[in-house]
């Protein structure tokens, strides 16, 4: 098989290679994002999640008005056969207002993969980051002792206990580890030798994916 992928690499190339130059714009986008961040306050940088979602949102709104007025006319209506059409109209149109959320994802890759790089510069570079507190920090630190709420201040930690062993963030993404985040928000396979920050990469379309509010799921073989 070895000989065969040699043979295949001279008339075809060497497809990895080939996936990576394809990807390297977008990484120079990520940087080039990530150097506009570098002078935001914390609070400032935290807003862009905000915006973000508020992205989304615009852009699921007309076809939430569209399902909406649908389901209106469903509960209108007493003809099973008709209630049938107008399910299968609404159908089309998640599926239509998944592919636009989708289009916007892509979109906003760079600027969304260069937060979460700034945010774990952030966190390797200070044990303690504050930020006007939210109602999000407030439920977080009643429950995890990684946040404290001083008045109108959230004190978040850079250091924590998890699964009995206690972390400190001192990681920061590099060009393979955006590589690895863009490939796997596309839907592909990436393989990553040991050390290589397979952990670090997950971090990358996990919050991007996650803004959509529909969940991510994780799979991993670290307690931690």
């Amino acid at each position: 098989m070895s000989l065969l992928n040699n043979i295949l690499k001279v008339f075809v190339g060497d497809k990895s290679k080939k996936d990576i130059a394809n990807v390297q714009p977008l990484v120079n986008e990520i940087l080039q994002e990530e150097a506009k961040l570098a002078e935001l306050s914390h609070d400032a940088l935290r807003q862009k999640t905000i915006d973000f979602k508020s992205e989304i949102a615009d852009t699921r709104a007309p076809f939430n008005k569209d399902i909406s007025s649908l389901n209106e006319q469903i509960e209108a209506l007493e003809d099973i056969d008709e209630k049938e059409r107008l399910y299968q109209q609404i159908d089309t149109i998640e599926k239509d207002s998944q592919q636009a959320v989708s289009v916007l994802l892509d979109k906003l890759l760079p600027q969304a993969f260069a937060v979460v790089k700034e945010t774990a510069k952030r966190f390797a570079q200070n044990k303690i980051i504050e930020v006007q507190a939210s109602a999000y920090d407030r439920e977080l630190s009643a429950q995890n002792d990684f946040v404290a709420i001083n008045g109108d201040i959230a004190r978040w930690s850079n250091s924590w206990d998890a699964a009995g062993k206690q972390v400190t963030w001192d990681m920061v993404h590099y060009d393979v580890q955006l590589i690895g985040g863009i490939i796997l928000h596309q839907g592909k396979i990436g393989e990553m030798q040991t050390g290589e920050g397979k952990t670090l990469v997950a971090t990358l379309p996990v919050y991007l994916n996650a803004l959509t509010g529909n969940g991510v799921h994780l799979v991993t073989v670290n307690d931690y």
